[in-house]
């Protein structure tokens, strides 16, 4: 689609695919909307370097997203030396965009301040021990994160996601040199996108906006609708025709979906959040 030549309600329905969006939109666009309803995944970088001052400007905006109780439980690791993304890559599943891309940063919960903070005022911060304040943490990482995404995207940058970096949680921690009561939970790749990529249809609005109470009635008509969608997509950039349940059958039908992420609450133990 090209995004400046469309109206306002073709900018949402492309972001479902042929006939899949809703029927209305509002009736102005603006650059913030055109950013977010055009995001793509990128995993394949040139090797152009980041412009001065990207880093800093990307942690601003991060900083500048919500946070529940002003917290900010929230750190981010820059990762700009390549021996050090090459070793990441290879504890995410040896992808391989993680070395191409110039920056990587591995976003972390991070309540580990909160614990100096209270060791320096002789007080235990009891508060940390619970699974709420993981799940705080948690929270304020990815909310900061996709401030940060939207803010390179909206610089012509390229972002993709890693959850796989979850796969060995104590060597991530040992790489990054993280304290106890932080955890890397996911990383984000940025860098001058090699190929633009298209943009992935997502569930129609019916499966995911409930207005008032949540209803299941028409959910699988909608899930087939959209089996289609994915399946044509996916056919479409070479990736084989395989739909959204086969994927999702795939990826949390069995532990092995997990990618060794099943052991996520012996790892977090292990790095200090009690989780009581």
């Amino acid at each position: 689609m090209d995004r400046d030549a469309a109206n306002p309600l073709e900018q949402v329905q492309g972001r479902y695919g042929a006939g899949q969006g809703p029927e209305t939109a509002l009736e102005a666009t603006n650059p913030v909307l055109e950013t977010l309803l055009g995001h793509r995944s990128i995993r394949s970088f040139t090797d152009q370097k980041l412009a001065p001052g990207t880093l800093e400007t990307l942690v601003a905006a991060a900083q500048s997203a919500p946070t529940s109780s002003n917290l900010q439980a929230w750190s981010v690791v820059a990762v700009e030396d390549a021996a050090r993304r090459g070793r990441l890559a290879d504890l995410s599943g040896r992808q391989g965009f993680i070395r191409q891309a110039p920056l990587f940063l591995c976003w972390i919960a991070d309540n580990s301040r909160l614990v100096r903070l209270g060791e320096a005022h002789q007080k235990k911060m009891e508060g940390l021990d619970y699974l709420e304040a993981f799940m705080v943490a948690l929270v304020d990482a990815a909310l900061a994160a996709q401030n940060a995404l939207v803010a390179a995207e909206s610089l012509g940058l390229g972002t993709v996601y890693v959850g796989q970096l979850r796969q060995h949680p104590e060597q991530v921690s040992a790489e990054l040199n993280l304290p106890p009561n932080a955890f890397a939970c996911f990383g984000m790749a940025v860098g001058h996108p090699a190929v633009q990529g298209a943009v992935k249809p997502r569930l129609p609005q019916s499966l995911v906006l409930h207005r008032e109470q949540y209803q299941v009635a028409e959910e699988q008509p909608a899930i087939t609708g959209y089996d289609k969608a994915l399946g044509d997509f996916s056919l479409a950039q070479g990736m084989g025709q395989q739909d959204w349940t086969q994927r999702m059958m795939s990826r949390v039908g069995t532990a092995a979906g997990l990618s060794g992420r099943h052991r996520m609450r012996e790892a977090l133990t292990a790095l200090g959040f009690p989780l009581k």
